[in-house]
């Protein structure tokens, strides 16, 4: 395996990835021009890969390469302040709410067409291109496929078919994958100094997310919480119990939004008020209402969004679950998702049929179809759970 440095070092299990931009980064300094080699640079890239592969990551350090005058040392002052978030032609794009709407798009367009200010691009690193809207995509699409000269478009998504076709054929695609449990491992005892035995149940239990088996392996809190989600499906017996438990975790969920959501509400409309120029009793300028309305909405739609982003943690863990049960009932117990329950997982396999099981892992996956089409999150978990009865 090779040993990844500079600004690649985060990009864990990606090594045919960090080669191919490595050589984009090459051709860039060979030739200006982003479009003069078919295989080496170019204007427009669509970053791929499931959950924690590290999509942003590599979109990051891929500029910090650019940008550097080494390809990516990770010392220099450009490429510290590119993984800062602070580098003066580096703009990362993200959304705390359900879509990029077209007014934002717009401004990235705007900021898109400047030169750049000290770096050799103007590079703009959209984090969820996923959540465009249609009208912010046909906003950008003209910036995308006639960019300025010196201006890289990054997106990032899940995979290539959640960006419209429009958008999707002018970029060069990177397919991250998910890393193993071996590299997740070796990246939590040498950088994070973890012990080697719970590095291995953090990175296993993680589902090949990084940033979740780090939080798994530094949290107490964290594993708790997992361990009572895992212990949910064997602990239902009335409808009762169903309905108590989808409470539960719709209340929890919306208890960790608005714990972060309520201090960055007030912040905002604080910072609102000061750029408007607002005095508590003084009288609101021409315009204030309307700014004041479009933030409110942004931010329900935030609250919303990061409650429903945490309900499907749960259900992703209850997936996990329910794969290692069938994984036992079809004489397998190597490579569970879940090894430290081991035992709750082989009784649970004894007492249900597979096909129950089948129908449990189904439910799971209608719950989270539900949740994308906007259903009620409380009736959709409710719903769920009730077909985990024995």
């Amino acid at each position: 395996m090779t040993v990844l440095t500079g600004v690649w070092s985060e990009l864990v299990g990606q090594d045919v990835v960090v080669e191919s931009l490595r050589g984009a980064v090459e051709a860039s300094v060979a030739t200006p021009d982003p479009d003069a080699s078919a295989h080496g640079m170019t204007h427009a890239w669509l970053f791929t890969g499931p959950p924690g592969s590290g999509r942003s990551t590599a979109a990051v350090a891929f500029a910090a390469a650019l940008q550097c005058d080494r390809g990516g040392c990770g010392e220099c002052r450009s490429c510290q302040t590119a993984r800062a978030g602070s580098h003066p032609d580096i703009t990362v794009v993200n959304t705390d709410g359900l879509s990029i709407g077209v007014a934002e798009a717009r401004e990235i367009v705007r900021t898109a067409a400047l030169h750049p200010a000290v770096g050799r691009w103007q590079i703009l690193i959209v984090e969820d291109a996923d959540r465009l809207t249609d009208q912010a995509a046909n906003a950008l699409l003209k910036s995308v496929e006639e960019p300025s000269p010196r201006t890289i478009w990054m997106l990032c998504a899940p995979a290539v078919e959640d960006v419209i076709t429009t958008i999707r054929s002018r970029c060069r695609p990177v397919l991250l994958r998910t890393p193993s449990v071996e590299a997740i491992t070796r990246l939590l005892v040498e950088r994070d100094g973890l012990e080697a035995e719970a590095a291995h149940a953090a990175a296993a239990a993680s589902q090949g997310h990084i940033g979740r088996a780090r939080g798994l392996a530094r949290n107490a809190e964290a594993r708790q919480r997992r361990a009572d989600i895992l212990a949910l499906p064997r602990s239902l017996r009335t409808l009762g119990d169903c309905l108590r438990a989808a409470q539960r975790i719709d209340a929890e969920a919306n208890a960790r939004a608005d714990a972060y959501c309520d201090a960055a509400d007030e912040r905002e409309k604080a910072d609102l008020k000061a750029s408007w120029g607002v005095e508590d009793r003084g009288k609101r300028p021409a315009g204030y209402a309307g700014a004041l309305s479009s933030l409110t909405k942004e931010q329900e739609r935030r609250r919303k969004r990061m409650a429903r982003d945490s309900i499907d943690g749960v259900l992703l863990d209850l997936l996990s679950y329910f794969r290692d049960v069938m994984a036992v009932q079809l004489g397998s117990t190597q490579y569970l998702i879940n090894a430290d329950v081991t035992d709750d997982v082989v009784s649970m396999a004894r007492e249900r049929s597979p096909e129950s099981i089948v129908g449990a892992i189904d439910a799971v996956g209608a719950c989270r179809e539900a949740l994308e089409a906007n259903a009620a999150p409380l009736l959709a978990v409710e719903h769920m759970m009730t077909r985990f009865l024995p």
